[in-house]
Formats: structure tokens, sequence, C-alpha cells
């Protein structure tokens, strides 16, 4: 069968991007479209051969393949293929074979650059990163290093409180950190001055370590400017050192924050961590759907409004803990309550329940774990009445298995490890999410170290977590390249969370594992892993890409939600897409169906 031109036309004519060329420029193209046939099972190019040109399908199924054999596509009519090698050099990344007999079109590499260059369609719908959105250089993208003092002023921890005072008159300056050895050891204010020294009449000569403030909270360079507000809203302090690996390399003022308009999760966060009970906290909670709508809509990427909201959930946790310790006591001995999940990741959306653990000094004694069974229940039954509901598997520090001592997580993690089972394989992926929210965090320093070192040296444990990893495959199909759930309450929809996003969220956590990278938010996992060398350079990218555009329809999916007032779910239906936004996804999802079958097979990477 061959099209004649006025077909071949018309068939363009309803495929994107041609769709929206200018009738002269479509008409102009078509004699340079080459027609070819695929018989069934036949091969229309190998890994590695030098592609003709961009293949359309007009009629038939062609399955694509990856390095590996493994099918990461199977496409139907209306659907390209061979662009990610084509741009690439002209080289195929994967290989094509013929399901059923087949009439492909074949547009050359020249022509598909020429097009791209003259139309910006073109060039948006084969960029697959997908769309470009604004960046705002405002407070939530704003990372610290660009908002912190390079060269604070520091004192060490003998000088006295005069010297202090003159050194802030000298540099006009609020505040002097305590260094010893660069290490921060404290930071003294002027309000300090004012309210410890001159307002009780200590002596000028009085050292500095006796009115400063201790081990005081900080934040890495890598941080973004919101974290900084947030930390100073729930806390109450004007100064937030910025510290990297045991060093101080800064410190951001309030004076520093004047020139950016803070958004409206610092005012959630305010008022969360001033709220006197839960239900005062479920009220301001409740405005998180309205938060994600406003993100969204302001061109934030996806890792900076999960970060925002994450950090209404860590306030929220922090407050609770506050409260319970004033209904039942002060703690017997430090403890250290923990999130996981995506709490943990920092990658909150409007649709979040809790997981977190309470690990407890070795110092409890059995009498005390009452205590700690109490406080978790106050705490988790807090979080539940503020929207974080029960996880429906009990991942919580009000289940006694996740309320234990030191020794006994410590004993957790090795028997997971030397024993992987598949409960084994399931909990250690929810605790390697693990992340400090309040607390004595030194009870987790030791454990996460020993714990990545072990994992990653048992090369039984590791293959375990691969084949584990695998389980959540992304939803490709025939049907305009996805395929959707089958049956019941989400029948034709696709599942963003459990298909789109765990997938690159379970790799990312290998290649931590295999790097003993402690980073536990994905997007920060796969960058370090590139930096590592466990991921290469152009697989990691590709796969970073697809991360972004996933993460960030599913955002766009949940505020679409909530503005028609609808609960925001992570439940798609491709025909809600337009063919720009089917095929990006699609792409997306063949790279990470890419990555995992690398994986799979032991290699992790792409070339």
């Amino acid at each position: 069968m061959t099209l004649t031109p006025d077909e071949l036309k018309r068939f363009l004519d309803g495929v994107h991007p041609y769709d929206t060329l200018p009738a002269p420029r479509l008409e102009a193209i078509l004699p340079e479209i080459r027609q070819e046939t695929a018989s069934v099972g036949t091969s229309i190019y190998e890994l590695g051969d030098d592609l003709q040109g961009l293949y359309i399908i007009h009629q038939g199924e062609v399955e694509i393949q990856d390095a590996n054999g493994v099918q990461v596509s199977l496409l139907g009519p209306r659907n390209s293929f061979g662009e990610r090698g084509l741009l690439r050099g002209g080289v195929a990344v994967t290989q094509a074979r013929a399901v059923t007999d087949s009439l492909l079109l074949v547009l050359p590499r020249d022509v598909l650059v020429q097009l791209i260059d003259d139309s910006d369609t073109a060039a948006r719908f084969f960029n697959r990163k997908g769309p470009v959105r604004p960046r705002r250089h405002d407070l939530a993208t704003t990372m610290v290093d660009t908002l912190m003092a390079r060269q604070p002023v520091t004192c060490t921890s003998t000088a006295t409180v005069q010297d202090v005072a003159r050194q802030m008159r000298r540099a006009h300056t609020s505040s002097v950190c305590v260094t010893d050895a660069s290490r921060l050891t404290g930071i003294v204010t002027s309000r300090d001055l004012a309210e410890k020294v001159v307002a009780e009449g200590l002596p000028a000569t009085t050292p500095v370590a006796q009115v400063m403030t201790p081990d005081p909270v900080t934040l890495s360079p890598s941080s973004i400017g919101s974290d900084v507000l947030h930390m100073m809203l729930e806390r109450r302090i004007g100064h937030v050192p910025v510290t990297e690996a045991g060093l101080l390399v800064g410190i951001v003022t309030q004076t520093d924050l004047t020139r950016f308009q803070a958004i409206s999760s610092a005012e959630l966060v305010a008022e969360v961590s001033s709220a006197d009970d839960a239900a005062r906290m479920a009220e301001i909670t409740a405005r998180i759907p309205r938060l994600l709508v406003q993100l969204v809509a302001g061109g934030n990427r996806h890792e900076v409004v999960t970060r925002l909201i994450t950090d209404i959930a860590d306030t929220a946790t922090r407050r609770l803990l506050i409260l319970a310790e004033q209904a039942i006591g002060p703690a017997p001995v430090p403890y250290l309550w923990l999130a996981c999940g995506s709490q943990g990741r920092q990658e909150q959306t409007g649709v979040s329940d809790q997981d977190n653990c309470l690990i407890i000094d070795d110092a409890v004694t059995k009498a005390q774990m009452g205590y700690f069974h109490e406080l978790a229940q106050f705490v988790c039954d807090g979080l539940n009445t503020c929207g974080y509901v029960y996880c429906p598997g009990d991942m919580m520090a009000s289940n006694p298995r996740w309320c234990q001592p030191l020794k006994v997580w410590q004993g957790y993690f090795q028997g997971w490890i030397k024993r992987p089972d598949p409960e084994a394989q399931m909990l250690a992926s929810v605790m390697f999410d693990l992340r400090p929210i309040g607390g004595t965090t030194s009870l987790f320093d030791g454990l996460q170290t020993e714990t990545l070192k072990a994992a990653s040296d048992n090369s039984i444990f590791v293959a375990h977590m691969v084949t584990n990893s695998l389980k959540h495959a992304p939803p490709l199909g025939l049907l305009r390249g996805f395929a959707t759930i089958r049956s019941g309450e989400h029948k034709n929809h696709v599942d963003l969370k459990h298909n789109g996003v765990v997938p690159v969220v379970d790799l990312g956590r290998i290649y931590a594992l295999r790097g003993q990278l402690t980073q536990v938010n994905t997007r920060a996992r796969l960058a370090s892993a590139i930096a590592a060398g466990v991921l290469s350079a152009s697989g990691g990218q590709d796969l970073l890409d697809a991360y972004d555009l996933i993460a960030e329809r599913r955002l766009a999916h949940q505020a679409a939600r909530v503005r028609r007032g609808s609960a925001p779910n992570n439940y798609l239906s491709p025909s809600d897409l337009s063919d720009f936004e089917r095929s990006h996804l699609r792409n997306a999802f063949v790279v990470v169906k890419t990555m995992q079958s690398a994986i799979g097979h032991g290699r992790g990477m792409l070339g």
C-alpha cells in the first residue's frame, strides 16, 4: 500500500506537530517523506545502526527494545520513534521490530532538523525535556549560597563579650559566629548581648561561650531561600549559619531576605509552629491544596513545590512533639523522630499519608518505654487530624515495632541485610528514606553510615533490592503509548505515582545504595549518583529530565483537580492530554523503562 500525496497530507494533518504547520510548509516536506513497509517480525533497525530518518507509524504496530532486548514501548498509528538517536548523532540507541505488517513514513534527518529550526512548535515537540517553565527570581527558587554572606564575622569561644560587641560595631552586623578550627560551635547576637549581658549586669570580660547559643541550627548551601525563612519563623530566630561538611561557609540574616517576597507557604509554617492543638493545625493544613495551585501556577519546579509542602508537615510534626511533651512531660532519655516515605524524601504533594518512626537512646528502661508509646500515639493522632492520614501499612511510630531503642534498630537493619526476604526488601526500601525531623539527630548519624556501607557491601542484598525496585513498571502500552488501568474506579487512567514517580524513586534509592550516598531526596540522589560516577552523565541526565517531566505533570494534574473543586489524586486520563503532552510523557516513561532494564541487567547506566 502506498499513500497518495493527498492521503499523506490528510494523515499528517492529524499528527502533532505537523498539524500546526502552515499548509505550504507541510506540502513542501511531503515529497521528502519515504514510505516503507515492514512485515511482521522483521527488524526496522538494530542498536547502533545509522538511522535514515524519523519513523512515523501510519499502520501497524512496532515494538521498541532497549540494549538488553527488553521491550520499552509498543507503538501504534500516529506514534513516531527513532528521534532520540537521530538527534544524538544519528545512531540508534534502541532497536525496533514490526509486531504486525506495518506501513511506516520516514522523514529524513536533514528535513527533520530543518523543520525544528523553522518551527517553534516542532522544536518544543522534539525537545524531550518538555516545555520550558518560567523561572521566577524569588525566595522559593533562590539557592542559599546566593543569599548568604560568605565571610561571616567570627570569634573563638575564648573571646569576651566586649570583644564581640566591638566586632559587631566595626562590621555593622548583628551577629558573630563562634568557631573553633573553622567549625561552628555557637552564635551570639546583639539581642544576646542586650538580654544576657547588659540586662543581667555581667562584666565585659564574660566569656562569649557563657552567653552564646551553642550548636545553633544550620542549613547547607544547597538549601533554598524558603528553608531559611521557614526556619526563622518556626524557631523565632533572625540568623541562620550555613555549613558544609561541618565547616562554616556563610550566614543568612533577616536583612538578607528583605528583597525577596515571602510566598504563602511561609505563612502556613508560621501559623502551624504556634498552633495550640492539632485541630488548629488542621485548619491551617487544609489550605495546602490552594498553596499547591499557587505554586504550580507560579511556574515553580516540582522539587521546590514538594519541598515547601513538606516543610509544613515537618513543622507540624515538630510542633506536635512540643505539645506532646507539654502534655505528658519531658522525655526521660533522648529520642529522635524520623520521617520516611515522601515526607522523608521531601517530596510530598497534595496527597500524603504519614510514614514515621522513633529511635530512642539505649539508656531507656522498659518502664520508660510507655512514655514513648504515649508520645508516638499523640503525634501520629495529631498528624492524622492534620490530614496526614494513618499509614495503611502501619508504618508509624505508634506501632511499637517502629518505636524502639537504637540497638533494636541496628538489629533490624542488620537482619534485613543478612536475610533479604520480600518483607525485608520492602522494609529496607522504606527505611532507606529516613530523615530526622525532631529530637537528637546524633542517634541517626552512625546508623545511616553503618547501614549504607553494610548494605552496599552485600551483593546479594543489593541484587534483591534491584529486583524489588523493578516491581513498579512505567505504564507503556499500545494505546497512544500508554498502558492504562483496566478496571475499577480509575479504569482507563494512568497512576502517575506508582507507575510514574515511584519507579524513579526506586532507581534513585539503588544508585544511592551502590554509591553509599547519604542524600534522601530523589532528585538529589540522581544528581549525586552522576557526580559520583555511579550513573553515567548521559543516562543520568536523561533520567533527570524524565523524572522532572513526570513529577511536574503529576503536580499539574493535582492542581487542575483542585481548581475544579475536586480532591487531588494521582490518576491521569491520557485523553486529557494533547498529542504534544502525550508524546513527551510517553518518552519520559521510555527513558525510565530503559534505565530499569539497564540496572536489572547489571549495567545501571546508559552509554
